[in-house]
């Protein structure tokens, strides 16, 4: 099997978390985390602080859940979900900054950060953005070219990945409708994110059929190595436990990628 070829006899199931700010809390990570066998922790520009970071990661560690940086664009007010004209100079440094954050809460609980996850605006801005791609792209390779990137299956962010010389993995996301061209549904739009039977049937569609059904009624190809389900959705715990109920139902072992798979 390739590279980064799918399987179908197990899949890595990612959350994003961390995302709380001092006293405001976002999200189940505590029941969350164990179910998943990767995360994705925000570094403190759209969500997240130093000790929720930190508390975090050691929360993974305990868990034996790979530990990834979710870098997002720096806007607190926005939870990062607004695209920002950054230079390429500006994102690399804030980028350096976030994910050397989640690279030393990793030595510090005793683990080691595996891969990268842009967040938001940033995460969809890659996707289709040569130049933020391989921005992002080639930061994650100079800080640690072990590192694996994460990106939309299909999109421009795992090109850029696999030029700059990482090794990328192709996301697929249970929670939330596709359309018909491979994007997401905007967040802004009705449907755009599912409940628990809906993303629990099409967690289980992506690994064994590799497509989902996109919001017009098409059929849409989706090779992924990976499938998220959001930590600040509504019942994100509910998503969560349907999903790894089904694929343990359809025989699908939910387990991290190594970096050299």
């Amino acid at each position: 099997m390739g590279r980064n070829a799918p399987r179908t006899d197990r899949i890595d199931l990612n959350a994003d978390v961390g995302e709380s700010f001092g006293p405001w809390p976002m999200g189940a990570d505590d029941e969350l985390i164990p179910l998943v066998s990767s995360v994705n922790i925000a570094c403190g520009a759209h969500a997240g602080d130093p000790t929720t970071i930190l508390r975090t990661v050691e929360l993974a560690a305990r868990h034996g859940v790979a530990v990834g940086a979710h870098p997002g664009y720096p806007d607190l007010a926005g939870f990062g979900r607004r695209d920002l004209d950054m230079t390429a100079a500006d994102l690399r440094a804030s980028l350096v900054a976030q994910i050397g954050a989640v690279q030393a809460a990793a030595r510090i609980a005793g683990t080691t950060l595996r891969h990268v996850k842009p967040h938001g605006a940033l995460y969809n801005r890659s996707a289709v953005d040569d130049s933020i791609a391989t921005t992002i792209a080639e930061t994650i390779r100079d800080l640690d070219p072990s590192l694996v990137l994460v990106g939309l299956a299909g999109s421009a962010s795992l090109v850029a990945g696999r030029a700059a010389g990482v090794v990328v993995s192709a996301e697929g996301f249970a929670d939330r409708r596709y359309e018909a061209d491979g994007s997401l549904r905007s967040r802004q739009r009705p449907g755009a994110l599912l409940g628990p039977s809906d993303a629990a049937a099409q967690a289980v569609a992506i690994v064994r059929d590799r497509s989902v059904t996109a919001g017009d009624g098409s059929r849409l190809a989706v090779e992924a190595d990976t499938i998220c389900v959001h930590g600040d959705s509504p019942d994100a715990l509910g998503v969560a436990q349907a999903v790894v109920e089904a694929l343990g139902a359809a025989g699908i072992r939910i387990a991290a990628r190594s970096s050299d798979a």
